[in-house]
């Protein structure tokens, strides 16, 4: 493998002469933050087993107890006091340069956002925890209106909409895509188009494990365009980079999207 300031340097001239460039984004961008990955050695599914049950949408939604365990977990979750890192800032200045045609994420932070990043350039394939949705009805609240009640005391918060006069009262969730249930099609369908079209496609902190999302890698080396995946370890799809750079996000992304 090539040293790492080499791979630096054609990264940076990959971008540099994009004009349409399609990021991916997994969850390696987001824990200099202070948010866990899920797989990794100190990764949420990694110290607390019970986790991953609770990302079954079948599970929570019968199991009172699970979903009072998941409610006091998503209290505690670093997600509410982190911020976004120099990573997230880098691919800021990336669509300040006019390159950046689509920023799609697996992540559920809500950081891409809170960057400042324009919210039609990027997809959240697999929901946000920033938003609950009730699993009955369908409506959607802040998920900070619902936390307010759990630390109010209420265990197994539930919907309070009304039709007709009558609560709703189904069971709530974060609108995050759980085991089983599907992705964001259509914004999975615009990624997939943007991908077709772009140019360079910026693969950053995943392990490109996870379909259907990993598969715009290869849809991106078909349709011609220049792979460059960025990570802390190896991914599935190493073996199709024209560029791979091996480090932390927050350290590597700055130096390859360097202020043009």
């Amino acid at each position: 493998m090539t040293t790492v300031a080499p791979q630096l340097a054609r990264a940076q001239r990959a971008l540099r002469a994009a004009t349409r460039v399609v990021v991916l984004s997994g969850a390696g961008i987001s824990t200099d933050s202070g948010i866990p990955d899920y797989r990794g050695p100190h990764g949420l599914w990694t110290r607390d087993p019970h986790a991953a049950r609770s990302g079954s949408s079948q599970a929570y939604a019968t199991d009172a107890e699970l979903r009072r365990q998941g409610w006091q977990r998503r209290l505690a979750a670093p997600v509410w006091s982190a911020t976004p890192n120099r990573g997230h800032r880098a691919l800021r200045r990336l669509e300040e340069t006019g390159r950046l045609e689509l920023l799609v994420t697996q992540n559920t932070d809500g950081l891409h956002l809170a960057v400042g990043h324009e919210p039609t350039r990027v997809v959240e394939v697999h929901g946000s925890v920033r938003r609950t949705r009730c699993l009955s009805c369908g409506a959607t609240v802040a998920t900070e209106e619902v936390l307010a009640r759990v630390r109010a005391g209420v265990g197994d918060p539930r919907c309070g909409v009304e039709f007709g006069g009558e609560r709703c009262g189904g069971v709530l969730k974060v609108a995050t895509v759980g085991f089983g249930e599907p992705v964001d099609l259509e914004g999975l369908a615009r990624a997939a188009r943007a991908t077709s079209a772009c140019d360079v496609f910026l693969a950053v902190g995943s392990t490109l494990l996870v379909d259907p999302v990993a598969r715009l890698v290869p849809l991106a080396k078909e349709c011609g365009a220049t792979v460059v995946i960025v990570n802390r370890g190896p991914t599935r799809h190493d073996a199709l980079a024209d560029v791979r750079v091996e480090g932390s996000i927050s350290d590597v992304l700055p130096e390859i999207v360097a202020p043009w």
